[in-house]
């Protein structure tokens, strides 16, 4: 691809959550949510149940209003976290309704608000209603699976009481669920902030080369990441303090939720990020930036959902497969970001 058309379009490769996912040695580049399915392993969690309680405690939860910068990282905000994780209400909404559905996962259990686990696993599968899910009778009214008659031996018929159960929310109640887990927000927390400060092996150094590009031979390169703010001495706030440590210097622009008070897949944070992109071709001699110029990356479907009703192209992350990501930004902007020995073992 020309210079010219690299200078107009624009890369904003930020979408791995919970902090600025590109950044200097200490990059947190992978993404939190392995942490979670760790997390939840390790202490005989079910599946999916901590991306669900996240999720669903949406919009003004704890996690979401952290990182819209509305509440600082403190004890209440951990207090907080924790009785999100401990919704009763979600807890039964979990096993009586979503709870091993696949299509109900994929369709509601929203990975908007950090990423769910498990409908990305549902959407990996494509899995679709069988005829069991449909129930393979119904009625031409409801929809619902027609209750079979029984003789009661006068040549009457009645509906079978056991042909026709009763709604999971008429026989489910907190008794009868297994008991709430008990996780301690605070050390998820951090198990997940440290697991997303390990550099990704294929996406960081695609950065870094990248960067080493001169200005004109390389697309306009942009961060727009739901983040969080460390209190001030925190280990990972002072280290971050270091200029060689900034993530902000990897990109051109950089646009934090935190910083903002917007989150993805807030449309307006994404126009923000185009505001400033336009702003600063502008301002290097461009033409500006519109949001067709511009290839956003993540691995959470409902921000790239976003990214293209404005006119962006998108490339979707999947975690454990990074590479194929990298491999589709070559793709698109004629640039080589593999390694020869990356390229044969993948490619």
């Amino acid at each position: 691809m020309a210079p010219e058309a690299h200078q107009k379009e624009a890369v904003l490769p930020c979408a791995l959550q919970v902090e600025d996912q590109f950044v200097s040695p200490h990059s947190r580049v992978l993404s939190p949510l392995e942490a979670i399915t760790t997390y939840e392993n390790k202490n005989n969690i079910p599946s999916g149940w901590i991306n669900f309680a996240i999720s669903r405690s949406a919009p003004n939860g704890f996690w979401q209003r952290l990182e819209r910068g509305e509440i600082k990282m403190d004890e209440q905000f951990f207090k907080g976290f924790h009785a999100d994780l401990r919704n009763e209400k979600l807890w039964k909404e979990y096993h009586t309704n979503f709870r091993n559905d696949k299509k109900k996962l994929k369709h509601v259990a929203n990975p908007t608000q950090l990423g769910d686990h498990v409908s990305l696993k549902a959407e990996a599968a494509n899995s679709t209603p069988t005829d069991q899910d449909r129930g393979t009778q119904t009625s031409g009214v409801s929809g619902q699976k027609a209750p079979e008659m029984r003789d009661e031996g006068n040549g009457r018929t009645q509906p079978s009481s056991s042909s026709s159960p009763s709604p999971p929310e008429a026989t489910s109640t907190l008794d009868s669920l297994p008991p709430l887990p008990n996780i301690d927000g605070e050390s998820l927390f951090w198990s997940m902030m440290a697991h997303a400060r390990n550099p990704d092996p294929y996406i960081f150094p695609a950065l870094l080369r990248l960067e080493k590009l001169p200005y004109k031979e390389r697309p306009i390169m942009a961060a727009l990441s739901n983040t969080t703010i460390f209190p001030p001495d925190h280990p990972y706030s002072r280290l971050e303090e270091a200029p060689e440590n900034d993530p902000r210097s990897h990109f051109d622009v950089f646009v934090s939720s935190a910083d903002v008070g917007l989150r993805k897949p807030d449309p307006k944070i994404y126009k923000l990020a185009v505001e400033k992109l336009d702003r600063f071709d502008k301002e290097h001699g461009g033409d500006g930036v519109k949001a067709e110029d511009c290839i956003f990356l993540d691995d959470i479907g409902e921000n790239l959902k976003t990214a293209r009703s404005l006119g962006m192209k998108t490339i979707k992350v999947i975690l454990g497969k990074t590479w194929r990501a990298v491999k589709e930004l070559e793709q698109g902007t004629g640039l080589d970001l593999m390694d020869d020995r990356t390229r044969r073992s993948k490619l």
